[in-house]
């Protein structure tokens, strides 16, 4: 393309830090990506970026027949491969850019005395070069993608290593390494365990913002704002059909806990004390802190359980069955029909139990602490017959 040779182009060339600050400050105003105030490497990047784009403009109208050097775009789009980002964000960024340098150049069409024809040109000459950036940076981008990919998944796999590393890493490498590996990091997270037994997992479709573990000794993911809106339910999809326990929500420094105790409950599933998976370890709290000492709730149940211990084990099966019921705050009505047995019966082992445990029934602390042995005792019952 011809432009006339009335353009000032040293003129233009003396505004270039005022039209690329400009630029620079729309871009950061209108693209989250690129709002990073406090990044002054940063910035002296996007400004340099600006800055050379438009000199190669004006070199373009200074000299149209000159070769140009495509290389500088390249680069940026291989800097978009490697920050995670498509390259939706540069082309509206270039497109920003290209409206900038419009808007001024109409604002000095007047003072510079340019003819409508030459407006008209210098517009199509700004969206033929825009074209050109924007193929450029697309061949960087291509380039380096595949390269970028993979090491945004090795960041991401040393991260949560980080995350799941104990002693807990500092908060300050944890966010310098989520940074690297373009991960926002969330308030809470949940770890999920599978079960290994049966050789290596392929990967769930799950957000991107998860990040998995599945060639770890524990295979695992590790799921950022679980209890965010729609996030359970995108879990539980994805795990369907999957031996998988799923950690308590906990904050990011205490990821590791979530993980440990997912672990805890798959060991109970596959010993079938809790169901199998995928399972959430929210919905069997009791259940893990009873089996998480079994040897103390097996001394603590030996304790409190020995007045029956000199009965039949059917007598001593029907009777602890009862006062477990009986323990929830049931009536003998209720007892009764929770144990499909007449009322009378009921009561009957009501008096069998009074007479065998005395005063121990109304005192609080030996309530509780029965409690929790029936209930070690019933688990661990259920999963022999399983």
């Amino acid at each position: 393309m011809v432009i006339t040779s009335e353009i000032p182009v040293q003129a233009l060339r003396a505004g270039i830090g005022r039209v690329s600050a400009e630029v620079i400050e729309e871009i950061q105003t209108r693209i989250p990506e690129y709002a990073r105030p406090s990044d002054e490497v940063y910035i002296k990047v996007v400004r340099m970026a600006a800055e050379q784009a438009i000199e190669g403009f004006l070199d373009r109208v200074e000299n149209p027949g000159a070769s140009w050097d495509p290389e500088p775009f390249r680069m940026i789009g291989r800097g978009e491969a490697a920050e995670g980002r498509n390259l939706e964000p540069l082309q509206t960024a270039m497109r920003l850019g290209a409206r900038v340098c419009w808007r001024r150049l109409t604002e000095l069409a007047e003072p510079l005395r340019l003819s409508p024809q030459t407006l008209y040109d210098l517009g199509e000459a700004i969206f033929v070069y825009l074209d050109q950036l924007a193929d450029a940076a697309a061949e960087g981008f291509e380039e380096a993608r595949p390269h970028a990919a993979g090491e945004t998944e090795r960041r991401r796999g040393r991260l949560l290593d980080l995350l799941l590393s104990r002693p807990p890493a500092s908060a300050e490498a944890i966010a310098e390494l989520a940074k690297a590996a373009g991960w926002r990091r969330p308030r809470t997270v949940a770890c999920v365990a599978f079960d290994d037994r049966h050789g290596a997992y392929r990967a769930p479709a799950l957000p991107p913002d998860v990040l998995t573990g599945l060639d770890r000794p524990v295979p695992c993911l590790l799921a950022p704002d679980p209890t965010g809106p729609g996030q359970a339910q995108l879990l539980d999809q994805a795990l369907r059909g999957r031996q998988a326990a799923i950690g308590p929500a906990v904050p990011l420094s205490a990821a590791a806990t979530s993980l440990r105790w997912a672990g805890e409950a798959l060991e109970l599933s596959r010993r079938g004390i809790l169901p199998r998976g995928p399972l959430r370890c929210a919905d069997h709290m009791a259940t893990l802190v009873v089996f998480k000492d079994e040897e103390l709730v097996g001394t603590l149940a030996e304790a409190r359980l020995a007045p029956l211990a000199d009965l039949r084990p059917a007598q001593q099966d029907r009777l602890a069955e009862t006062l477990l019921a009986w323990l929830h705050g049931r009536g003998a009505g209720e007892v009764a029909a929770r144990l499909h047995v007449h009322p009378q019966t009921v009561r009957y082992r009501l008096r069998q139990l009074e007479e065998l445990f005395g005063d121990q029934l109304a005192d609080p602390d030996i309530r509780f602490e029965l409690e929790i042995a029936l209930r070690a005792r019933q688990a661990v019952q259920a999963s022999t017959r399983t």
